[in-house]
């Protein structure tokens, strides 16, 4: 199955993004985040196409690195301008992108898998940022399983000591 992720996707974001493309909250963090959640729709069939659209979109609206509690909801707005244009995901789908993107940052735990794919998709690339993970704030088995758990952090500490 092609990934969701276009070239009109990217650049969307991209013209959008007001942050360091290659900051905390950039790319780099996306790219993890995609790679995360893909691992963890591997064990539990969470939908791949709202992860991946989840890991370009979640921190697309940030106005900064620090506190800025609004910037899921301006992803979801985001997200809606960009659905029928830039890409096509069902009603279903929709929601749970929207529910993923809103409140990524409230630390729940009780979702649809999909929605709990993302955010511990988000959760596991902490290290990024001097933070480890706490195994009990993750929503998911498969995040919390030792091989998902551990290439998560190899790949966040790795871009943190670059």
């Amino acid at each position: 199955m092609p990934s969701i992720l276009t070239r009109n996707l990217v650049t969307a974001v991209r013209e959008r993004f007001a942050l360091d493309w290659h900051g905390i909250h950039g790319v780099p963090h996306w790219a993890r985040v995609r790679v995360n959640g893909l691992a963890i729709a591997a064990h539990t069939g969470a939908r791949t196409d709202v992860i991946e659209l989840f890991s370009f979109l979640h921190d697309s609206c940030r106005a900064n690195d620090g506190h800025d509690p609004a910037h899921g909801l301006r992803a979801v707005d985001f997200a809606a301008e960009l659905r029928g244009n830039v890409f096509e995901l069902d009603d279903a789908g929709f929601a749970l992108l929207t529910e993923a993107c809103a409140t990524h940052s409230d630390g729940h735990m009780e979702a649809d898998p999909t929605v709990q794919a993302c955010w511990d998709a988000d959760r596991l690339d902490l290290w990024r940022v001097w933070i480890t993970p706490d195994p009990r704030r993750l929503a998911t088995q498969a995040a919390r399983s030792r091989p998902v758990f551990q290439e998560a952090k190899r790949r966040s500490v790795f871009w943190r000591e670059c």
